[in-house]
């Protein structure tokens, strides 16, 4: 008896490898000859949930599979089962769910919908930087107080992304994004929590389209930084790391 699709969508969303970053198109010149098969029975069990890539792993008959969403799942070669959770290399002592994330974590910046972003430019702002930041988390506030503080030359494009576990963070996105300065708003907030005055929340916004952004990218938490190299990663990470990442160009 199989499980029913709701279930096993369940588990990978209860217990899955959830990529804060999101992947590059898949090779599927490399995948095995199970693949086209395999392919097509996780989508229907999977209720026809895309699966982007499948590859072998060292442990033979185990196959990795990643799915929309940039989540990573293993599977045997009939698609019998499904195990989620980290695939380690003992004699290493490492992650290979982990170093796979890695790999996987870069997009195309020129791709990104940047006219839902509120746009700072500092200096000549040839560098840039896309942030996924939620009003309401304290980290993000720390990225914009610490690691961003005395960054020049650059171009920070930040994409209102208020999470559920904050009630009151798409309220304040919304004046934010309403207000007549946009920046100065979204500055004031973070180092004074002050919210605008000239703004009520009701004109169009980008909201909505930035959670559906962040959940196709495997965004799930804040921030969320993607470099003009096209790399992705998660936190309020120090000034030097930010920096010598602003500086690494994108690989041809």
């Amino acid at each position: 008896m199989h499980a029913p699709a709701r279930f096993i969508r369940t588990v990978i969303a209860t217990g899955m490898i959830a990529l804060t970053a999101c992947s590059a198109s898949a090779d599927t010149a490399k995948e095995p000859k199970e693949a086209t098969a395999l392919r097509a029975k996780l989508q229907k069990s999977l209720d026809g949930r895309s699966v982007v890539s499948i590859g072998a792993t060292p442990i033979k008959g185990l196959y990795e599979v990643v799915l929309e969403g940039r989540q990573i799942v293993y599977t045997d070669a009939k698609g019998d089962y499904i195990l989620v959770g980290d695939l380690v290399d003992v004699a290493r002592k490492s992650s290979l769910t982990q170093d796979r994330i890695a790999e996987l974590a870069v997009t195309d910046f020129s791709k990104l919908p940047l006219d839902k972003a509120i746009k700072e430019v500092r200096g000549d702002g040839s560098r840039k930087l896309a942030v996924f930041s939620d009003p309401d988390c304290p980290f993000c506030k720390r990225l914009e107080k610490d690691s961003l503080n005395g960054v020049d030359n650059v171009t920070i494009y930040t994409f209102l992304f208020p999470l559920s576990i904050h009630p009151d963070a798409d309220r304040k996105s919304k004046l934010i994004w309403c207000a007549k300065d946009r920046t100065a708003a979204w500055q004031t907030w973070v180092h004074d929590e002050k919210l605008p005055e000239d703004s009520n929340a009701d004109c169009a916004n980008p909201i909505n389209d930035n959670l559906a952004l962040g959940e196709k990218l495997g965004i799930s938490g804040t921030p969320a930084l993607i470099f003009g190299n096209g790399r992705i990663v998660s936190g309020a990470i120090p000034k030097e790391q930010l920096e010598a990442m602003l500086a690494t160009p994108a690989k041809k």
